[in-house]
């Protein structure tokens, strides 16, 4: 076979393999869609859809993430992810720091020590989503240089932590997946959560920054879907948030673990309204950086 068939060769698998991945890719977004439309279907076992709202993400992260990061790359992703999840979500139940002091049901299903093993996965899939919107909106769609090592990290976890900020009082106070054992401001929610949970996952990301430096990435530049399905998974999260709003035949208030009553539809119309503003208007920035990135490169 001569040099050139080789190459010929190599570049048709390498084309066969991306378009496998875009396939990939599309299929779980549209189940994680589907996933956020059965929230709202009744009967539907909470059990499953908890399933079906984490691996989803979590499985998008690691292929998508091994595109550019190389699987290494991607894999120690996930790994900070979990691990430092767990170490944090476990301190906080043991001694009220960083979260504040809660537990959690049998909701999400089996636990390692005393966080639900699916929450650890939960963090991967969102936890990439939101690193991967900061790099766009920063403009840093190569591995984070320069200042971008700390920049990177502090805009991406105010990204995760809108996704936290749009649905806990949902998943804790409304769903009951955890209790808030001194409830809290936030529809039964304390401030220190959302304190928490920004260290938590600017922890991650700062670790992840720095292991980039040394580490070598796909410097290809990679095709505009590569990116839009990204954005396009985080919007989706943000919309299954506002779908919640729809009214529907059930309780009409739910009392947190204080006994402080919360009337349900006021919780999921905020919760609606701080999604738009904020995972909302993430989403809207990352996709108009795209658009503009595109055209400054067209017209060169």
């Amino acid at each position: 076979m001569s040099t050139t068939t080789n190459h010929g060769y190599i570049e048709s698998v390498a084309r066969d393999q991306a378009e496998m991945s875009s396939i990939v890719f599309w299929v779980l977004i549209a189940i994680y869609a589907a996933a956020r439309v059965l929230q709202i279907s009744p009967g539907v076992p909470m059990l499953a859809l908890v399933v079906l709202h984490v691996f989803p993400p979590a499985i998008f992260a690691l292929m998508h993430g091994a595109k550019l990061y190389q699987w290494r790359g991607s894999v120690m992703f996930v790994a900070l992810c979990v691990v430092f999840g767990n170490i944090f979500e476990n301190l906080s139940i043991l001694t009220g720091f960083p979260f504040g002091h809660y537990y959690f049901t049998n909701v999400m299903g089996p636990k390692l020590f005393h966080v639900p093993i699916l929450l650890g996965l939960a963090y991967v899939g969102m936890g990439y989503l939101s690193w991967t919107l900061g790099r766009v909106i920063l403009g840093s769609q190569q591995a984070p240089e320069g200042w971008r090592v700390v920049t990177l990290p502090l805009i991406a976890s105010f990204i995760m932590v809108a996704w936290d900020f749009s649905m806990d009082p949902i998943w804790g106070t409304l769903v009951h997946g955890w209790i808030w054992l001194q409830g809290g401001a936030y529809f039964g929610v304390p401030i220190s959560n959302f304190l928490g949970w920004y260290l938590t996952v600017y922890v991650i990301y700062q670790i992840f920054a720095l292991y980039l430096r040394g580490h070598p990435t796909n410097r290809n530049p990679l095709p505009p879907g590569y990116w839009h399905s990204a954005v396009l998974f985080y919007g989706i999260s943000a919309a299954g948030n506002i779908l919640l709003a729809i009214p529907r035949a059930a309780q009409a208030v739910v009392s947190d673990n204080t006994g402080a009553q919360w009337k349900v539809s006021d919780i999921t119309r905020t919760c609606a309204l701080v999604t738009v503003f904020t995972m909302g208007a993430f989403a809207v920035l990352a996709w108009v950086r795209l658009i503009n990135t595109q055209d400054q490169s067209h017209a060169k």
